[in-house]
């Protein structure tokens, strides 16, 4: 609706991850320093994890796009399957042919490891939301990665997932998956710089003739509000450019990024509060001068009990 509004292309702050949207924080960078050298070096497990909405999808988007064609990649955004789901998803992935049961299925593989091997192709599972795998799926990845060579891993398998895996991974009865976990990184949100240059870059790739859409009050009440998580910053910017499309304003200030905030639930308590009290703007007379009687009233009340 509000394309046309503010002279853009294409919405500057869908949720989908677009690899081609994603801005490269210096968290970013060091990530995904981690994920390349981790496929090159063939170091087995890579572990990155973060809090929702900071970008780790995208980050695999990004990855897999750049990937050359000498990887096989098998990539689970899903991890909610059976033990029988998770080796017909892989053998579909890996293009094995059809499986009848589990030992048909590693006998396959093995074959397929072993030829990817010799042809110097790198072979990678990738399972996003790892955080969400049952524990006896995640003890089937761990001993998928026994599958080497004296001297390489025949298998790279990167795990993504939120901060609560590292809990998962700290239990005693998973302490051999993960002391096989060779590099981890912790994904952190953008800082306030960061969020003013992620909103720019965002307009930019959206075909904004304009960047500066979001004043330096609206940048800073968005990287309050979000906390510098990417998802919640294009939530919030998104919903802004709609409400500032109906009200008609060009430049969006930190009046509508509060205001969104506030009916998006991003706002504190207080805010809101306040925000349900004070009345709009044709009737902000009338409240000041009831305000104005109701501490007339108050103080002639303390006056006369003192």
């Amino acid at each position: 609706m509000y394309l046309d509004f503010y002279h853009l292309k294409k919405e500057p702050f869908s949720l989908s991850p677009d690899p081609s949207f994603l801005f490269i924080s210096e968290a970013h960078k060091e990530a995904l320093a981690h994920l390349r050298y981790g496929l090159i070096q063939k170091k087995g497990f890579v572990l990155i994890t973060g809090e929702v909405g900071t970008g780790k999808t995208t980050l695999l988007n990004y990855l897999i796009h750049e990937i050359p064609q000498e990887l096989k990649v098998a990539y689970i955004s899903n991890p909610k399957l059976t033990r029988e789901e998770f080796f017909y998803f892989l053998a579909q992935q890996f293009k094995l042919g059809p499986i009848k049961n589990k030992a048909e299925f590693i006998f396959k593989f093995i074959g397929f490891l072993e030829d990817a091997f010799k042809k110097d192709h790198n072979v990678v599972l990738i399972v996003d939301e790892v955080h969400c795998l049952d524990e006896d799926i995640l003890e089937e990845i761990r001993l998928l990665s026994n599958l080497e060579t004296p001297k390489s891993k025949l298998l790279n398998i990167i795990l993504v997932g939120q901060p609560e895996f590292e809990e998962i991974i700290n239990k005693k009865e998973n302490r051999a998956l993960r002391q096989r976990i060779n590099l981890r990184y912790v994904l952190k949100p953008l800082n306030a710089n960061e969020t003013a240059e992620y909103i720019k870059f965002r307009l930019r790739k959206a075909g904004a003739w304009d960047v500066d859409i979001f004043n330096k009050k609206a940048i800073n009440a968005i990287f309050r509000y979000s906390n510098g998580i990417p998802r919640l910053i294009n939530l919030l910017a998104d919903h802004a450019l709609l409400t500032g499309y109906v009200k008609g304003t060009k430049i969006i200030g930190n009046k509508i990024i509060k205001e969104c905030a506030i009916e998006l639930g991003l706002a504190s308590s207080i805010e809101r509060g306040i925000h349900n009290i004070i009345p709009e703007r044709g009737n902000r007379l009338y409240f000041l001068i009831v305000l104005l009687c109701v501490l007339v009233i108050l103080g002639w009340i303390i006056y006369n009990t003192i």
